[in-house]
C-alpha cells in the first residue's frame, strides 16, 4: 500500500508522457474547433457590451439634452405666461382708465348741460320777471297818470316840470 501511495505522489515517466500527450491532443482539438468560436463569441459579447454601454451613454446624454430642452421650454412658457399676464393687466388697467375718463367726461358734459339748462331757465325767469315788472310799472304809471292828468291844470304843471328837467339834462 505504501507503494501505491508513493506512485500517486511521484508519478512515473510514462504516466506523465501520456498525460502530456492527452493534454496536447485536447489542446489541439480545442485550438482547432473550440478556441476560435469561443474567442469570436467573447469578442462579439465584448462588442455587444461596448455597444450597450455606448447606447446607454448616448441615451443618458440624450436624456440630459431632453431635460435641458424641457427646462428651457418650461422657462420660455413661464416667461410667455408672465408676459401675457402683464399684457392682460395693462389692458385691464387701460380699459378701467378709459372707462373712468369716459365717465368723467360724460359727468362733465351732464353737469355743463345742467348748468346751461339752469342758466337758460334763470334767464327766462329773469326775463319774465322783468316783463312782469315792466307791465306792472306801465299799469301803475297809467293809473297814476290817468288820475293826475284828469284835470287840465295838473297836466300843464307836469309838462312844465318835464321841460325843466329836460333843460337841466
Amino acid at each position: 500500500m505504501i507503494f501505491l501511495a508513493g506512485s500517486l505522489i511521484t508519478p512515473e515517466f510514462g504516466l506523465l508522457f501520456w498525460q502530456f500527450m492527452i493534454f496536447l491532443v485536447i489542446l489541439f482539438i480545442l485550438g482547432k474547433f473550440a478556441w476560435k468560436p469561443i474567442l469570436t463569441s467573447l469578442k462579439e459579447r465584448e462588442a455587444n457590451i461596448e455597444e450597450a454601454l455606448n447606447a446607454a451613454k448616448k441615451a443618458k446624454e440624450e436624456m440630459q439634452k431632453l431635460h435641458a430642452d424641457n427646462d428651457k421650454l418650461l422657462q420660455e412658457a413661464r416667461l410667455e405666461r408672465d408676459k401675457m399676464l402683464r399684457e392682460a393687466q395693462t389692458a385691464a388697467n387701460n380699459i378701467v382708465s378709459e372707462a373712468k375718463d369716459k365717465a368723467t367726461a360724460e359727468g362733465q358734459r351732464l353737469i355743463e348741460n345742467a348748468r346751461a339748462a339752469i342758466n337758460n331757465e334763470k334767464q327766462a325767469a329773469l326775463t319774465e320777471v322783468k316783463n312782469l315788472a315792466a307791465n306792472l310799472s306801465l299799469e301803475i304809471a297809467e293809473k297814476i297818470l290817468k288820475r293826475e292828468l284828469a284835470d287840465e291844470k295838473a297836466q300843464k304843471e307836469l309838462v312844465n316840470e318835464f321841460i325843466k328837467e329836460a333843460n337841466l339834462n
